[in-house]
């Protein structure tokens, strides 16, 4: 049984603004039935721009009920601009904590807001949907991934499942969640990296370091994902590499050519690399 607090129970017991709006101004809708949490928002403006009413209708557990039901009371008053602002960490702060396993359902309520505001700017109602479909159990896509990843400070597979439930069904999406992790964490610790590049390099020395960056950096990344890599050859800057296993004939295999390979061989050996596929 999950340990919720005093807080979490009253809200999921109890709660407040449950129902729906007639002819509401903004409506927003996030998860799906086949997931297990479902959320759909709506709210009226009054005369003076703010959110006057707000209301939730929720398929899902307690956590879920409570973070709808807590985040309907935090927006009432707002105008869309401050309510925009409110992110998942403030429905967790006002609940006062959540299960690790269930901070997806505080990314949920954010999201579902996010979307009703835009449904009244002039976007559709429903889920907005941004980015490549990663995780296709639960239809998370990559731009969900990094934003919960950048908002959160997430540094592990398990805390991304977490907070968005991708790579918590099948999981062979979890080498690619591992990518889009280290390509953020790269970008912020790109400055160190940078500095610890040697300044020449031989050519002997430029095959070695490539070498170990593939085996050490590479490999492990695509072996997590099925995949594996080999060092073709080194022409100057041009490096060839072939793909093994499932990277082989991966919808996303430019993806990982360019944003995981060419990217991190820049970090470690040299920024003028250039990275190709062998040719059949």
């Amino acid at each position: 049984m999950w340990d919720y607090n005093k807080k979490v129970i009253e809200y999921f017991l109890h709660p407040v603004n449950a129902g729906e709006i007639e002819n509401p101004d903004g409506v927003g809708e996030e998860g799906s039935l086949a997931c297990g949490d479902m959320l759909k928002l709506t709210f009226k403006l009054g005369k003076d721009g703010r959110i006057a009413d707000v209301k939730f209708k929720t398929f899902g557990c307690a956590s879920a009920i409570a973070s709808s039901s807590v985040m309907t009371e935090m927006v009432k008053g707002l105008t869309l601009e401050e309510a925009s602002k409110i992110t998942n960490k403030d429905i967790v702060d006002k609940l006062g904590g959540l299960p690790e396993q269930k901070m997806h359902c505080s990314v949920m309520g954010m999201e579902a807001l996010q979307a009703a505001i835009a449904n009244y700017r002039g976007g559709k109602a429903g889920k907005i949907t941004e980015g490549k479909i990663v995780c296709t159990c639960f239809g998370v896509t990559d731009k969900e991934i990094e934003k919960v990843i950048i908002e959160n400070d997430l540094n592990a597979v398990e805390q991304v499942t977490n907070f968005c439930k991708a790579g918590g069904g099948c999981g062979s999406c979890r080498g690619e969640i591992q990518m889009i992790i280290d390509k953020i964490r790269g970008k912020k610790e790109k400055g160190a990296a940078t500095e610890a590049k040697p300044k020449k390099l031989t050519n002997l020395q430029k095959i070695q370091l490539i070498q170990r960056t593939i085996s050490e950096q590479i490999r492990p990344l695509l072996k997590a994902d099925g995949g594996d890599i080999d060092l073709i050859d080194v022409e100057g800057s041009k490096v060839i590499i072939a793909f093994r296993g499932m990277c082989s004939r991966c919808a996303t295999a430019e993806f990982t050519l360019k944003d995981v390979v060419e990217a991190r061989l820049h970090e470690f050996v040299s920024d003028d690399i250039i990275v190709e596929e062998q040719s059949e």
